[in-house]
C-alpha cells in the first residue's frame, strides 16, 4: 500500500477558504504537511474557520493570511509570514482563481486584465517569490491549478480558458528552467463539486436537472470532489512522484473521452 508522507514539510496553498483549495489543504495536512493558507476572506469567515478546523484535527501547524493574491505586496507578505512562522517552504500549491466567463466579443479590457492578473500572472509571480526557498533542499515542488478548459472549452468561457491554456506553458517553462531542484506540475480538474460549480448549475432554470445532465456526461456518472483533487496534489508533492515534472494532469472523470452531443 502506497503511503504519502509529507511530515516535516510546509506548503503554501492559495485559496483555502473554499472549494478545491480547501480540499488540497485538508489532504496535504492528512499526509502530515504544515499548511500556510491564504484567501481574500477574513479569519472569521466560515470557510476559513473550516480550513483551520480541518488542518488542526490532523495535528499539523497552520497559518492563515487574508490577502489579495493579485497584489505584489500581499504576495510578498504571504511568503514572508510563512518563512517567519515555519522557517521553510517545501511545496507551493498555486490554486487561487475565479471563473471569468465573458465571451470573446463581450469581454472588456478590464475583465481581460483581471483574468490575466489572477488566473495566470499571480501563479508566475508567486512561484518566483517562493523559488529561493523551494530550491534550498533541492526537492521543491510547485503545483499549479489549471482546468479542463485548458484542453477543451465551451461557448462563453472566454477569457478564462485563455489563461488556463497558458498555464500549461508556464508549467513546462518552470520545469525546464528551475529543475532539477524544483519540480513543477499542473493539475487540470474538470467538474468538481464546489460552490462555484453549484452557482453554475443554479444559473439554469432547473439546477437539479442540469446537474444530472452534467453527471451523465461523465463515464464515472458523477462529478469530482475537492478531496480527490487534494489527494492527487498530495501524491504529486511526495517523493513517490519524483520523476514527474513539466506536465499537466487532466482529471475530469473521463468527460473528455466521450464525444459530446
Amino acid at each position: 500500500m502506497l503511503t504519502i508522507d509529507l511530515k516535516g514539510k510546509t506548503a503554501i496553498v492559495t485559496g483555502v477558504s473554499s472549494g478545491v483549495g480547501q480540499g488540497v489543504a485538508q489532504m496535504l495536512a492528512k499526509a502530515g504537511c504544515n499548511i500556510s493558507g491564504c484567501g481574500r476572506s477574513s479569519k472569521s469567515n466560515k470557510g476559513v474557520q473550516k480550513f483551520i478546523q480541518e488542518v488542526d484535527k490532523e495535528g499539523v501547524q497552520h497559518l492563515y493570511t487574508s490577502i489579495d493574491i493579485t497584489s505584489p505586496e500581499n504576495r510578498e507578505e504571504l511568503v514572508q509570514s510563512t518563512i517567519e512562522t515555519f522557517g521553510q517552504i517545501d511545496i507551493l500549491v498555486s490554486n487561487a482563481g475565479i471563473n471569468v466567463f465573458e465571451g470573446a466579443e463581450a469581454c472588456t479590457e478590464e475583465a481581460w486584465q483581471f483574468n490575466i492578473d489572477l488566473n495566470l500572472k499571480s501563479h508566475w509571480q508567486l512561484s518566483k517569490l517562493c523559488k529561493p526557498h523551494l530550491e534550498k533542499k533541492g526537492k521543491g515542488v510547485i503545483l499549479i491549478m489549471t482546468s479542463n478548459h485548458a484542453n477543451y472549452t465551451i461557448q462563453g468561457c472566454f477569457p478564462y480558458n485563455i489563461a488556463k491554456t497558458a498555464i500549461k506553458g508556464l508549467v513546462q517553462s518552470l520545469a525546464i528552467e528551475w529543475g532539477p531542484k524544483i519540480r513543477t506540475v499542473g493539475i487540470a480538474p474538470g467538474f468538481i463539486d464546489t460552490e462555484g460549480n453549484q452557482k453554475w448549475f443554479d444559473s439554469f432554470p432547473d439546477a437539479k436537472k442540469e446537474r444530472q445532465r452534467t453527471e451523465d456526461m461523465h463515464p464515472v456518472k458523477r462529478i469530482g470532489t475537492v478531496e480527490e483533487v487534494g489527494a492527487l496534489c498530495a501524491f504529486l508533492a511526495s517523493g513517490s512522484a519524483a520523476f514527474i515534472t513539466g506536465t499537466t494532469y487532466l482529471m475530469d472523470g473521463g468527460r473528455s473521452a466521450l464525444m459530446q452531443h
